[in-house]
């Protein structure tokens, strides 16, 4: 189709190329039974400019009446950008030569500073956007507005709700007119009648059906009919994990748990549930776990909705919101959640067994390239990986040192009055592999700082810089690599760079560690957590035997703190080794991808495993699948994480439910004992750190890469986390107060302000802005 000007009944929703994304959908609307569409012509993008016979086209169509002139780009009404009001519209416009040059204003609009902007903000090419203009008749209405076949707000598909105006819809969307409110399927306001909202109501469902999708539709009401003037997706919902089966689930997001609630490409989200040991749900790019069942068991709810609460209290409270208001969604046969027995011996045989797993691996698939290798992951590679991480014995001892936190805090409080007392005695607890890569990047800088002029290298380093240290350093930093280097910012995610394959990320915090410590700081760090530990240890105790039946207490109690700093290490090992492991694959896997007809071989990571194994035994990729794919990850990257999500799309939002902060001060949960006042430095990507003694890091989440960071920084604040996440339990380990779950921290805290960090009792107060 390359007409200058094309009937929109001769279009439908393939024709957005030449017609637009709103042009497309107003044609596609035409051919559904009962909607009503102001008749009307699309001027395509393939007129470039206002030709004689372009002129004389539009002339011929043009009646006597008023019309509506419309621009319509093709990147427009689209599945993962509205482009809502970013380009110009005109209405009531009358006569030949006034719609000329009305469409020639809406060509001009294609280059505003707002759409630019927008483009840019969503990832799209100036280049690859052109206009088409719609030509309407229009409608003259006595009530006009708009019909969400989905709340906006909620995001419940379920739910249909709108706004109405009198008179044209332009001054609802200009903000010129109060709105009349409505929902289908209650009471509502003056201006539509109730047979009216169910009649737009069942007409929205008609339109949500026929394009598969919940529709921002805007409408007009004219001599008692509705007539559709546009239907567009819902761009801001959060999408729905796919279920067919016909139950209501719940959907609990396993990125606060792990710490990680950035998106995840196809081939990132499918690897976690290939190798996860929970059946996980994908929706938006991000993974969930279905816990419908789980809380429709009366013996398990109680346990599950505990754990949940000590991982993150506003999850809690959002299941317990879905509880109170719906009850038990479903019920059916639940494995009972285990009770550890822990054995201090198994730690190191944990490790041990892991180690040589993780060695077996890199021997074993050396070898192995194309469908070969694809066979020996699913047939080898994740059945050991599965094995190895759901050995019993590693869940008993961690959840052996994640019950003595718990045991010790709760007792400790009731018998003494002593806030969160594990926090310290956690100091300095031997065996944390996260702790550990920490301190050793400490002992890095003391070798570099051997050699002086190293430090001026690292700081002009390009991509070989490895290539100019001296022998030492260079020495050194292999070795920090070689046992490090699989783990990065959003480890979760096996299509992130690794440390490995990209160095320079560390160097910000070697040079900070350089400048800001002296000679052996990671010793004494250590020895001083261990000394703080022991103390408070011997404190504790004293106290506990001068209270009644205080012998019995206290030697509970030295049990429970020899347990703690037994197992508590453990904790950060398991996902040590599956990100070791992760390595492995994603070597292996980019070597097929490099075989494969790729314009970049990364592209490689907009496939699901499934996807790429196919792409490499047919030796063919389907390059317009992850061209949408590409576009769908960066929709993705826009959205918000949901803590909790309904399979009929409701985004529940919990809360902390309590009143016992100061006035203004941010909510979150307390996990790492202490007040520290200081400047806030909020960082959302490591690589660009740059802090100095005092300061306190504000960030989306901490997963164990942002552990180097911890060691320069006095206090933490996350907007997602609980108690026993990676960067709780490093905050305890190295000293550190902390408060983590604060929600929009990173919007609500200005860089640089000064912030005070109440890590025992779990708020934050801005005490000086910027």
């Amino acid at each position: 189709m390359t007409e200058l000007v094309v009937d929109l009944r001769d279009l439908d929703r393939t024709h957005s190329a030449v017609a637009g994304g709103k042009g497309a959908n107003l044609g596609e609307l035409t051919r559904i039974d009962g909607v009503r569409v102001p008749a009307g012509f699309v001027v395509t993008t393939a007129a470039t400019e206002m030709s004689a016979d372009l002129r004389a086209e539009i002339t011929a169509r043009v009646g006597d009446g008023a019309y509506a002139v419309r621009s319509s780009a093709t990147a427009e009404d689209l599945p993962t950008a509205s482009f809502a009001g970013q380009q110009d519209s005109y209405l009531n416009v009358t006569g030949a030569a006034a719609v000329i040059e009305h469409v020639q204003q809406c060509w001009a609009s294609l280059n505003t500073a707002r759409a630019v902007a927008y483009r840019e903000h969503r990832g799209i090419a100036h280049d690859a956007v052109r206009m088409a203009v719609v030509v309407q008749e229009m409608v003259d209405p006595e009530v006009s507005g708009v019909l969400f076949t989905a709340d906006p707000v909620s995001g419940n598909r379920t739910v249909a709700v709108g706004e109405a105006v009198s008179g044209l819809g332009e001054a609802l969307v200009s903000g010129r007119a109060a709105a009349d409110r409505f929902r289908v399927g209650a009471e509502n306001g003056s201006l539509l009648t109730t047979a009216q909202v169910d009649e737009l109501g069942a007409l929205g469902r008609r339109i949500e059906a026929h394009f598969g999708s919940p529709q921002d539709i805007e409408w007009c009401l004219a001599g008692g009919r509705f007539w559709i003037v546009q239907s567009r997706p819902i761009t801001t919902l959060f999408p729905i994990p796919v279920a067919d089966d016909g139950a209501k689930h719940l959907y609990v997001s396993v990125g606060h748990q792990q710490m990680m609630t950035d998106a995840m490409k196809p081939l990132g989200y499918s690897m976690w549930q290939l190798t996860a040991m929970a059946p996980m749900h994908e929706a938006g790019g991000r993974l969930f776990v279905d816990v419908a069942a789980r809380l429709a068991d009366p013996v398990i709810r109680p346990a599950l909705l505990d754990m949940m609460g000590k991982g993150d209290p506003v999850i809690r409270d959002a299941l317990e919101t879905v509880l109170e208001r719906d009850g038990p969604l479903e019920s059916g046969p639940v494995p009972p959640l285990s009770v550890p027995s822990p054995d201090p011996a198994i730690v190191p045989e944990l490790i041990a067994s892991s180690e040589e797993s993780i060695r077996a691996l890199r021997h074993e698939i050396a070898d192995k390239t194309g469908t070969a290798l694809f066979d020996f992951l699913l047939d080898d590679a994740f059945p050991e990986h599965k094995r190895s991480l759901g050995d019993p014995r590693s869940m008993q001892a961690i959840m052996a040192g994640m019950g003595a936190t718990w045991w010790l805090n709760d007792r400790l409080a009731q018998w003494l009055g002593e806030k969160n007392a594990a926090d310290t005695l956690t100091l300095s607890a031997p065996g944390n592999i996260t702790s550990e890569m920490g301190l050793d990047l400490l002992d890095l800088a003391d070798v570099v700082r051997r050699h002086p002029d190293t430090v001026t290298v690292l700081e002009t380093a390009g991509d070989d810089f490895l290539d100019h240290l001296p022998a030492e350093v260079r020495d050194a930093f292999q070795g920090y690599l070689d046992r490090y280097g699989m783990r990065c910012v959003a480890e979760i995610d096996i299509t992130r760079p690794r440390w490995i394959e990209h160095p320079r990320t560390l160097l910000p915090l070697i040079l900070d560690n350089v400048r800001h410590f002296p000679p052996g700081e990671a010793r004494r760090r250590f020895e001083r957590g261990a000394r703080q530990a022991a103390a408070k240890t011997r404190e504790l105790l004293v106290r506990l035997r001068a209270l009644p039946d205080g012998e019995a207490k206290a030697a509970e109690t030295e049990q429970m703190i020899d347990r703690l700093r037994a197992f508590i290490g453990y904790r950060e090992y398991p996902k040590y080794a599956i990100v070791a492991r992760y390595l492995v694959y994603k070597k292996a896997l980019l070597a097929e991808a490099q075989r494969l007809p790729l314009a970049d071989h990364e592209d490689a990571f907009h496939l699901t495993f499934q996807e790429l194994h196919a792409a490499v035994r047919t030796g063919k990729v389907d390059e317009e699948l992850i061209r949408r794919r590409k576009d769908e990850f960066r929709w993705f990257q826009t959205l918000a994480t949901p803590r909790v999500l309904t399979s009929d799309g409701e985004i529940v939002h919990g809360s902390y439910r309590r009143d016992d902060a100061p006035p203004g001060a941010l909510i979150g949960l307390p996990v790492s004992a202490g007040t520290v006042e200081g400047r806030a430095r909020v960082v959302r990507d490591m690589a660009g750190a740059d802090f100095a003694p005092g300061d306190i890091l504000v960030t989306p989440f901490t997963d164990p890469s942002w552990t180097p960071a911890l060691v320069v920084v006095t206090g933490l604040v996350t907007e997602v986390g609980g108690q026993m996440t990676h960067g709780a339990v490093i905050a305890r380990e190295y000293g550190l107060p902390a408060v983590v779950g604060v929600q929009s921290a990173t919007t609500l805290i200005p860089d640089g302000a000064r912030i005070r960090v109440h890590g025992t009792d779990g708020w934050v107060e801005i005490v000086q802005g910027t």
